[in-house]
């Protein structure tokens, strides 16, 4: 017949074996226990000890006992209990064999640094990277990430999204269905998973209040039309963000969100002529402006382009090549691609191997003044 306290811990045993106490939860008090099974305190704080002796919970002075957050091997115990129980047997996390990259295109002025990172990185983890271009094309992407998760070529993927009015109906679903992806650059709002990208809001603000810090009291941002672009989206509200508290009238933001040249695909002689032709009627329409933040580099060439740059007319952008002799013609954003690319592969490994990562990583920027290396 099994004494009293055994009976409390076999009890308590059972409910941490069949789940009904999990990791982290209290477990009965001595207090509880003495009243529940009609026992002195003595009985139950002993039956509590054998507990804390098998390994199965902690007690913490002033709070109560717990349940260890890294629990035994269960398998085969039987009760009473003797003892510490044996530790659950090591396992080999898996390492993914191969990873996916989805991209629209890379660049000197952004993407290649970015591509090199999460190539070295994957070698770092002795993992193979597929590379499929998207050139900018929704449809193209889709395809991409259709045929990769198919052909079970790889354990997950790291996707920079396209410009897009809608998110990628392949994309999304992937993502509900649990397959392993980590976004680079951007993030699709209101889905969880996980992103790596710059702090967009923070970075755009920053340009911004440097041009004003410089005396610019008129600025305008242009770019794409933003809508379900994270990072046109973030920016502009950067921008914005730069004149909360600041005099009406005296400082004024000023929009153009129209253009579309730059956009991955959408590249002709058309579309080019047809956008210099609305950055000179804006100009024509605000000539008070006397910078622009443009929210990528190819912006800022097509706006030098159209302006024939003017003496104190002043544009801003997000990254630049530059040169290695002269520097950058423009004031810019610096983002850290190659921190970037290093976390995407770092979490993307991690959830292969069903770890628990966060939605969203943030990688520093920094500001680089025009002709400064």
């Amino acid at each position: 017949m099994a004494l009293l306290y055994e009976r409390i811990s076999a009890h308590v045993f059972e409910e941490i074996r069949s789940g009904a106490l999990g990791p982290g939860d209290r477990v009965a008090s001595e207090m509880e226990l003495a009243a529940q099974f009609e026992v002195s305190r003595i009985t139950s704080k002993r039956a509590l000890e054998v507990l804390r002796e098998a390994g199965l919970i902690e007690r913490v002075r002033g709070k109560g006992s717990f349940v260890v957050q890294d629990l035994p091997d269960l398998e085969g115990v039987t009760t009473p209990l003797r003892g510490r129980i044996a530790a659950r047997p090591a396992r080999s996390r898996p390492r993914p064999a191969a990873i996916g990259l989805v991209i629209p295109d890379v660049s000197e002025a952004y993407g290649l640094e970015l591509l090199r990172a999460i190539e070295e990185r994957c070698a770092d983890h002795g993992a193979h990277l597929l590379v499929r271009r998207t050139r900018g094309s929704q449809s193209d992407e889709e395809q991409a990430v259709d045929a990769l998760v198919a052909s079970g070529e790889v354990d997950g993927m790291i996707v920079f999204p396209v410009h897009g009015d809608y998110y990628n109906a392949s994309l999304l679903r992937q993502v509900l269905d649990g397959y392993p992806i980590v976004l680079v650059d951007r993030h699709l709002s209101g889905i969880p998973v996980s992103a790596v990208h710059t702090d967009n809001v923070a970075a755009s603000r920053a340009l911004t209040e440097r041009l004003l810090e410089l005396g610019h009291r008129q600025i305008a941002f242009v770019s794409p039309p933003p809508q379900n672009t994270s990072s046109i989206e973030e920016r502009l509200e950067g921008f914005l963000a730069a004149f909360a508290g600041r005099e009406p009238g005296r400082y004024q933001a000023h929009q153009l969100t129209s253009l579309r040249s730059t956009l991955p695909g959408s590249f002709s002689r058309e579309s080019v002529l047809a956008d210099l032709d609305r950055i000179r009627a804006f100009r024509a329409e605000v000539p008070e402006v006397t910078a622009y933040v443009a929210c990528e580099y190819n912006l800022a060439r097509m706006l030098d382009r159209a302006f024939d740059r003017p003496h104190g007319l002043v544009i801003a952008c997000f990254d630049s090549p530059g040169d290695p002799i002269t520097g950058s013609p423009y004031l810019h954003v610096r983002q850290d691609q190659q921190e970037m690319g290093r976390q995407a592969v770092d979490l993307l490994v991690a959830r292969v191997r069903g770890e628990s990562v966060p939605n969203l990583s943030l990688v520093p920027f920094e500001l680089v003044d025009a002709d400064d290396n």
